[in-house]
């Protein structure tokens, strides 16, 4: 067997490196086989390093404490934001490697991106909020929030939009530009306690000390009421008809809270009948025979021959 020379190796490399730079497509930048083997290896340098990066940021939330770790639908768009990244900067270099001028793409792309930003204003506004949404966490789903008056169950956050629920069993698609813009009150955010109030008037004639005993009597006896937060029984105005008092105990089910409202209004009730203190309801008061006129026209009726 006999071994090429030196000599036959250098003209096979000379051949080898002759054919790779020979142009495949010729224009204003030739394009060889070399620029392809480049783009392809650029390629796959970025894919790996995507993954490896995606990896990273797994590992790193993973090693995050309490609070500032992510939930997993926030921990998803970080992981796809870096590697869309990461082909952003791979395509900038294979623009750079085919001799195109990256600065006018970029003023172009700018026109053409005010143009369309202004047609999809909305849908660009509500996509930014749905990411404002995802990494602060202020919600998340299984969150009980109001939102515009009405009380819904958090299902689902999108990046568009949030899919919620009614205590009605109706399915609402929040856009969640309203949720960023707008205040919302989060009933779970820290902890699920909510305080629930019922005001009651009882008559001006009741011994108002026996009513409070009986009211914070009746508070305290509520079984699923939150035993580390004491009831306040508040005496709250003198009414037209009533003296007006106000009784809230805490609870830990925003979701049900129509229902232990009645619940406390129902052993209110009960505790009041009980206790014999009248639960006042509105009166008026007609007195007659005060004015001039109609003391002449009783005393004309009466005077007046059968």
């Amino acid at each position: 067997m006999t071994w090429p020379s030196l000599d036959d190796v250098r003209w096979l490399f000379s051949e080898l490196i002759e054919w790779l730079n020979r142009p495949i497509v010729e224009g204003q930048s030739n394009i060889t086989a070399m620029t392809v083997l480049g783009l392809l290896l650029l390629g796959w340098i970025a894919l790996r390093f995507s993954r490896a990066a995606q990896r990273g940021v797994a590992r790193a939330n993973q090693r995050l404490q309490g609070g500032i770790q992510l939930q997993e639908s926030s921990l998803g768009i970080a992981q796809t934001l870096v590697h869309y990244g990461i082909l952003l900067v791979a395509v900038v270099i294979a623009l750079q490697m085919l001799s195109i001028d990256v600065a006018s793409l970029v003023a172009a792309g700018a026109v053409f991106a005010v143009g369309l930003s202004l047609a999809l204003q909305n849908l660009a506004q509500n996509f930014v909020s749905g990411l404002i949404l995802l990494f602060e966490q202020t919600l998340k789903p299984g969150d009980i929030v109001e939102v515009e008056g009405t009380v819904v169950r958090i299902r689902q956050l999108g990046a568009r939009s949030t899919l919620a629920r009614s205590r009605d069993g109706e399915d609402l698609i929040i856009p969640n530009n309203l949720l960023v813009q707008n205040t919302v009150k989060n009933l779970t955010h820290e902890d699920r306690t909510v305080r629930i109030r019922v005001p009651v008037g009882v008559s001006y004639d009741s011994d108002m000390t026996e009513v409070a005993t009986t009211l914070r009597k009746v508070a305290r006896n509520v079984p699923w009421r939150t035993s580390t937060l004491e009831p306040v029984v508040l005496l709250t105005t003198f009414g037209p008809s009533s003296v007006d008092w106000e009784v809230s105990v805490w609870g830990d089910d925003p979701w049900r809270l129509p229902v232990l409202q009645t619940d406390l209004a129902e052993r209110i009730w009960r505790g009041l009948k009980e206790a014999g203190i009248t639960i006042a309801f509105p009166q008026v008061d007609v007195h007659l025979g005060t004015m001039p006129e109609l003391r002449l026209a009783a005393n004309s009726t009466q005077d007046s021959p059968p």
